[in-house]
């Protein structure tokens, strides 16, 4: 494969930081450039070669500035928002949240048509399903309609997956990854909330029955099949236009990934207390009020409550046929990897 040129939005975040290490392993021969709105951290050195831009992607001046003066053959378009705690569930952060996934999404579709980029991957999200948080959805695939999600991110990147995949032309080929809830090293979300449970007490209650099969993805999957997609779109072109989801294909009770997480910190909740889902839901939802008239976030929140119960896994069977992907990470090796390295971060190591 000829060398070509990479650049990687919100290279220096925790998903595009682990697609750019991989691209550097798989292919060591591209040009490769890191596009991000934060500067690079004080001390931090990007790997020998990788170039960095600063850019406001929800400007398109900014944008496409960023594109014509880095002359990039491919974009892998990761950077993104997504809300935490209550405001996954609310509207709050609606103008932002659009603002970045959608209008930046917009932005960089334009520059990258202008200035003749020839393949472009975006890292999508299960969301644009699963986030019709009223609904199960066991072993999903890609012909199931989209445009349901209740929360703001599905909604937002719902419709920015939809920009790319109607923009795909033999000139600009484009693809959409839809990774489920991705854990790893560095990661800020996942790992940290599990881990926050146990000074909270709150290890010990399980939502509804504590069965609901979930998919959740280790890092080095989700960048592993980037560069696939990557080389497809520069290659046989029969990703193009089309949607995949990537798991590790090892859905797991939600319940029992938790207990997997707390073990690995030395903690098993000495008993269970089982809460019924609508009891749940109920005081989640006059918790909601609490955060709402307080400013305190609180764990439990009546979203969070349907995250807990809800049934959310896909098929990768489309993902092993045209992309060739199968997950190079086990999850339980995975999850050993994520813990200790928050442990070591916890303990400034």
């Amino acid at each position: 494969m000829p060398a070509e040129h990479v650049l990687v939005t919100g290279g220096l975040g925790f998903v595009g930081s682990a697609i750019l290490h991989a691209l550097l392993n798989a292919h060591p021969s591209f040009k490769t450039t890191v596009l991000d709105i934060k500067p690079t951290p004080l001390g931090y050195k990007l790997p020998s070669g990788v170039n960095y831009i600063q850019a406001d992607l929800r400007s398109k001046s900014d944008a496409l500035r960023a594109i014509r003066g880095t002359k990039p053959t491919v974009i892998i378009h990761t950077a993104g928002y997504s809300p935490t705690g209550s405001a996954r569930y609310s509207q709050t952060e609606r103008a932002q949240v659009f603002s970045i996934n959608v209008k930046g999404t917009e932005n960089i579709l334009h520059a990258a048509r202008e200035e003749g980029v020839k393949a472009f991957v975006y890292t999508s999200t299960c969301c644009v399903i699963s986030d019709d948080l009223d609904h199960d959805f066991p072993n999903m695939k890609e012909t199931l309609p989209t445009g349901r999600a209740t929360t703001v991110y599905g909604q937002s990147k719902t419709i920015a997956e939809h920009l790319v995949l109607s923009v795909n032309y033999p000139e600009l080929a484009t693809c959409a990854l839809r990774p489920s809830v991705i854990f790893g090293p560095g990661d800020t979300q996942l790992i940290p909330t599990l881990h926050a449970c146990i000074e909270k007490g709150e290890t010990p209650f399980v939502v509804g029955d504590g069965f609901n099969l979930t998919d959740f993805t280790y890092v080095d999957n989700v960048s592993h099949a980037h560069v696939l997609a990557l080389e497809n779109l520069l290659g046989p072109k029969s990703a193009a236009g089309e949607a995949f989801f990537i798991t590790n294909g090892q859905p797991i009770p939600f319940r029992d990934f938790c207990l997997a997480v707390w073990t690995e910190f030395g903690h098993i909740p000495s008993y269970e207390i089982r809460i019924p889902k609508t009891l749940a839901w109920f005081a989640g939802s006059i918790l909601d009020w609490v955060t709402w008239m307080t400013g305190k976030e609180v764990t439990l929140s009546a979203g969070s409550v349907k995250d807990a119960y809800g049934v959310r896994y896909a098929s990768i069977e489309k993902a092993r046929k045209v992309l060739g992907y199968s997950p190079i990470v086990g999850l339980q090796e995975g999850i050993g990897i994520s813990c200790k390295d928050y442990y070591e971060r916890l303990n400034g190591k």
